[in-house]
């Protein structure tokens, strides 16, 4: 996070808020390098040839914020940055629904998620990940919001500590157990939809 002053990004944010129009003109040139660089370390793990960019990510992702209104009640920048990793999660989600869709039977060969595919090598079923992840936060929805700004956002430790306003090592404890209960889960949807298409 240290391609804008906080304490600027905080300011051009609150201005925004109180319906400074302009205020998002000088917002978007300190946080749009951040964002990009998230969204292209993320993209890094999709399969080859996917059709969706880091640039076209960041863009989907700055529209949605921008239509949101009425326009939210700022707080920080560590606010920005997590409700920016919940919008990059819903557009990488959605685009993934859409393409699992066009794939004929409407489901592509599921990815299982483990060690390596958290630890940034390869992506998961998005779909899939975001059923999970959306069952995690019925029970406990600060796991949930570790996996989305560590995975989706791609905040460091650190970084997510301080969104949270927790501990770095409540974060990787959380990122942890969130990881065993996610692969439990995804695992289990897995074979409950290997048992729908054999009976």
């Amino acid at each position: 996070m240290a391609s804008a002053s906080p304490h600027d990004v905080t300011l051009w944010l609150q201005a925004w808020s109180r319906g400074d129009e302009a205020a998002l003109g000088k917002l978007v040139p300190l946080v749009y390098g951040e964002l990009h660089r998230r969204a292209r370390s993320f993209m890094r793990r999709e399969r080859a040839g996917h059709s969706l960019q880091p640039t076209a990510l960041v863009h989907e992702a700055y529209l949605r914020l921008v239509g949101s209104r009425p326009v939210l009640d700022w707080q920080d920048r560590r606010h920005f940055y997590a409700l920016a990793a919940r919008l990059m999660r819903q557009v990488l989600v959605q685009h993934a629904r859409a393409h699992r869709a066009r794939k004929r039977g409407g489901g592509a060969a599921p990815v299982t998620l483990d060690e390596t595919l958290l630890a940034r090598q390869r992506a998961p079923d998005l779909v899939r990940l975001d059923e999970a992840l959306r069952a995690l936060a019925q029970t406990d929805d600060r796991k949930s919001h570790v996996v989305e700004l560590r995975f989706f956002g791609g905040l460091s430790v650190e970084e997510a500590a301080e969104v949270l306003e927790v501990s770095a090592q409540t974060v990787q404890r959380d990122f942890r157990l969130a990881k065993a209960w996610l692969l439990r889960e995804m695992k289990r949807g897995e074979r409950d939809e290997g048992g729908l298409d054999r009976g």
